[in-house]
């Protein structure tokens, strides 16, 4: 089986009612882009699963993947990640509230060559005052303690290079992380605006808690691991002619920033 050029990860809990829409909207997004799309029900009550295995008798192009209980957003993105074949992992939250026809737009900067992670950016957010109020918060501690220049982690729309992705290291939460981990190893990235849209139905499961605080203690694991790396760093091979040819582990590029 020829390996698609993306694979969307969509982690999904209790979003029976924003699936279909999303899902239609993914594939008009992506219809001239060789993909699959993997959707990861993290351990729904609803009727996610059954509204996942009608869809995916329907279209080759779906993947339904299932936890029997909820295991949260970073494990679902993780194990998606490995059952994917694409070259470019594209992540979009299931609540419909990331518009996927910023794909392409994403997809097209990642190819370019240059950087490891396009990260998007809401501009202009439609959320409640809380939900906003804890993200502005947790962005500029994160911005000021880890400086990974990135204005907008929260954002799950993000397009990022497998093969980078899978050596990142693993924990609870590294979703909000990705930017920081990713130049940790000495990757680039780069932030684009997109849409934001309001929630069409159903409820966040995030709040100020597991949002804010966490997201704080999470942080200084992000900097022990940063401070403990030694990636990236010049891996020199044996030559036949008994001469060394320096050889890039993990190619270092100039740091990371924002564009328009």
């Amino acid at each position: 089986m020829t390996s698609p050029l993306v694979s969307v990860i969509v982690p999904a809990r209790d979003e029976a009612g924003n699936l279909p829409d999303l899902l239609n909207e993914i594939d008009a997004a992506l219809a001239a882009i060789d993909h699959e799309v993997l959707v990861v029900d993290d351990g729904s009550r609803d009727d996610t699963w059954a509204t996942l295995e009608g869809r995916a008798a329907e279209n080759a192009r779906l993947r339904p993947l299932r936890h029997a209980q909820s295991a949260g957003q970073s494990t679902s993105v993780w194990q998606a990640g490995y059952e994917a074949r694409g070259e470019w992992l594209a992540t979009l939250d299931g609540d419909g509230q990331n518009d996927p026809a910023d794909l392409p737009r994403l997809i097209e900067r990642a190819r370019r060559g240059d950087v490891r992670l396009v990260a998007g950016h809401r501009t202009r957010r439609h959320d409640d005052w809380l939900k906003r109020l804890s993200s502005r918060i947790a962005n500029g501690v994160r911005a000021r303690l880890l400086g990974d220049q990135t204005p907008d982690t929260g954002c799950g729309l993000k397009v990022i290079h497998r093969e980078a992705f899978l050596r990142l290291p693993y924990f609870d939460h590294m979703h909000r992380f990705l930017p920081a981990l990713i130049q940790a190893q000495g990757g680039r990235c780069v932030s684009l605006s997109v849409n934001h849209r309001p929630r069409r139905r159903g409820r966040s499961h995030y709040g100020l808690n597991n949002r804010l605080w966490a997201g704080i203690v999470d942080m200084m694991g992000v900097i022990w691991l940063r401070r403990r790396s030694r990636l990236p760093v010049a891996l020199y091979a044996h030559s036949p002619a008994r001469r060394a040819k320096p050889t890039e582990f993990i190619e270092h590029t100039e740091p990371t920033r924002s564009e328009a």
